[in-house]
């Protein structure tokens, strides 16, 4: 192991505004392409109005339309706009929609310009416990973001794309995928509707608290994570009125700072949690994990005080880092869900008792557990949590 940190901001440009999609063809020169297809879902292939915000400025740089995104990027989405990707000859990629459809984006760029078997280009666990991930050397396409909601993955090196069959999450990650311009246009952040933006504002609310509570958590990451977690909350906190343009940019702007400090740090277990119960039970990972959070904090609370304090000062509750501040932070989440009309229990949202271990045994193969602020040794651990949960 190396005697030095290492800490690295990687360049992002953003575009905001209703006229943001002018400067799409000068980014294209930027990046030395000369075309671009538009990855998205279904839904979002649908709507004329929107895609034509994009369409109308590309012109004839457009290569087409690959509508192949399904949610939780299942490895037979990914591997299909891959194939696309690879016969429309196309230069860039413009990533249209939500946490899936960037993700897919950036899986299939890599699943492109890589050989070899998708197994031998994921990070794996090793023998001693720790993790390595291959290096994946080939030129990848550039990547454009449009997001439709408030998701961390917008400025990620890492795609979890899920593998179907045994409902575990295969990561990629190659930093060339990292997204190079990010257009925030008010017509697409106006599309989703109110439960996909609550479901996806709590997913980054989640990773935002578990990035400060992480054992490597730093002054770097901090600020953008306190800001992050504050905003995050204070606007879901509002619930349906999250409906004006500035709002739901906000949203998003937090969003990205969510996943930019949660770079320095990882998370913890909630995450890893979410996304097992979501491909399990086919429930929201927002709703997992609000469901989820305020159990999961308590559980870390002995090792995470210093996270704790911060995180009451970024939710302006009293208490700080002691007894009093865990339970004050924890109610404020339990609050926050209910707010949503989410259910308090997993039990409420269609988890079966009798599958707390295999749900325990699935996030145990996620790499974000490793910096949980206490060290996950088995899989009794999660399952304890899952438990107070139920």
């Amino acid at each position: 192991m190396p005697s030095y940190a290492r800490y690295h901001t990687p360049e992002m440009r953003a575009f905001e505004g209703e006229g943001c999609f002018e400067a799409l063809p000068a980014e294209l020169d930027r990046l030395g392409c000369a075309s671009a297809v538009i990855v998205c879902g279904r839904s979002m292939a649908r709507d004329e109005r929107l895609l034509a915000l994009i369409r109308r400025p590309l012109g004839s740089r457009l290569d087409g339309i690959c509508a192949d995104v399904r949610p939780h990027s299942p490895l037979s989405a990914v591997q299909a706009v891959a194939r696309y990707l690879r016969s429309s000859g196309t230069q860039c990629v413009i990533a249209v929609g939500g946490g899936s459809a960037i993700v897919t984006a950036r899986a299939a760029s890599i699943l492109r310009a890589e050989d070899g078997d998708v197994a031998s280009l994921c990070t794996q666990w090793l023998a001693d416990g720790s993790m390595r991930s291959p290096r994946l050397a080939a030129d990848k396409m550039p990547q454009i973001v449009v997001p439709t909601t408030p998701t961390t993955a917008i400025p990620k090196a890492g795609s979890a794309m899920l593998d179907e069959a045994s409902g575990a999450r295969m990561a990629l990650f190659d930093p060339k995928t990292r997204a190079r311009s990010v257009f925030l246009h008010p017509a697409f952040t106006a599309s989703a509707p109110l439960a996909l933006l609550h479901s996806a504002a709590f997913n980054s609310l989640a990773l935002a608290v578990e990035g400060l509570l992480s054992r490597t958590a730093h002054p770097l990451s901090d600020a953008a994570l306190v800001h992050a977690a504050g905003g995050l909350y204070r606007s879901l906190a509002r619930g349906g009125g999250l409906a004006s343009p500035a709002e739901r940019r906000d949203l998003i702007w937090y969003a990205i700072q969510a996943g930019q400090g949660s770079d320095h740090t990882g998370a913890g277990m909630c995450i890893p949690i979410g996304h097992a119960i979501s491909s399990m039970f086919n429930i929201d990972n927002g709703i997992a994990n609000a469901i989820v959070l305020p159990h999961v904090l308590r559980f870390n609370a002995p090792s995470a005080r210093r996270g704790i304090e911060l995180l009451a000062s970024a939710l302006r509750v009293d208490g700080g880092g002691t007894d009093a501040g865990v339970a004050a932070v924890a109610r404020a989440l339990t609050q926050l869900a209910a707010a949503t009309a989410y259910p308090s229990r997993l039990r409420d949202a269609g988890v079966a008792r009798e599958r707390l271990p295999d749900i325990a045994a699935v996030a145990m193969r996620d790499w974000y557990l490793r910096n949980n602020p206490v060290r996950i040794e088995h899989p009794g651990q999660i399952e304890a949590v899952l438990r107070d949960a139920w």
